[in-house]
Formats: C-alpha cells, structure tokens, sequence
C-alpha cells in the first residue's frame, strides 16, 4: 500500500513522465518531464541546461494532441542534466489547461489511492 504522508508544499506536484521540448535562444532541446505543477516542472534535459537561464517550452501532455507552451520559464535550480524550472509567462487558454490536468491526475491518484485503502 502506497504511505501516506502530510504534503510540505504549497502546490501539488503531479509524478509525470512525458516529453518536453526547450528553446534557449536558438538552440531546441528535448528532455522527459517528471514532475508537474501549476508554476512549474522538473525535466532530464538531453543537454544541460544553466541556473538562471530564460527558456520557453512545450509540454507534450496526453490530454490534447497539441503541445502546451509555456511562452516564458526561469531555471532555478540544475543538477545534471535534472533541472528545476519555473513558469513565468503562460498564456491564459495554456494555463487553463494545465491547471485542468493537474487537477484531473491529483483527483485520479487521490481515488486510486482510496480504492487501495479500500481493498486492505
């Protein structure tokens, strides 16, 4: 059964794995999601990426077949080729969208969780 535990953050992050596109002023990068929030990601970048760069986004998320842009983000933190990166400038429609389906794989985990503790 999976443990539970008090959340310590201010928003829900979302365990992913999906791909993710990143431009650094000319250069296009590919990397893997793997965490989700409504301000942010953390990706595996096939090429480091630096603290404090400006980078734009497109997160290839499983509920639509477009892309979801995210027009602006800061890299605040990288370890690797792991990096931590915060949502500046998301357009309102995107930004709907996202919040739309972290909502929708908090709400789904919540309930597997619930069907476990059922059946133990």
């Amino acid at each position: 059964m999976e443990q539970t535990r008090p959340y310590q953050r201010s928003l829900y992050r979302l365990p992913v794995t999906y791909p993710t596109m990143y431009c650094v002023t000319a250069t296009v990068g590919e990397g893997i999601m793997t965490n989700l929030s409504a301000t942010g990601c953390m990706i595996e970048a096939d090429q480091p990426l630096l603290a404090d760069q400006r980078i734009a986004l497109r997160l290839m998320l499983p509920d639509q077949p477009e892309s979801l842009p995210i027009d602006e983000a800061y890299v605040r933190w990288v370890n690797g080729n792991l990096a931590g990166i915060e949502f500046i400038q998301v357009e309102r429609a995107a930004n709907l969208r996202l919040h739309a389906f972290i909502w929708d794989g908090m709400a789904q985990r919540f309930h597997a969780i619930q069907q476990k503790r059922a059946t133990s």
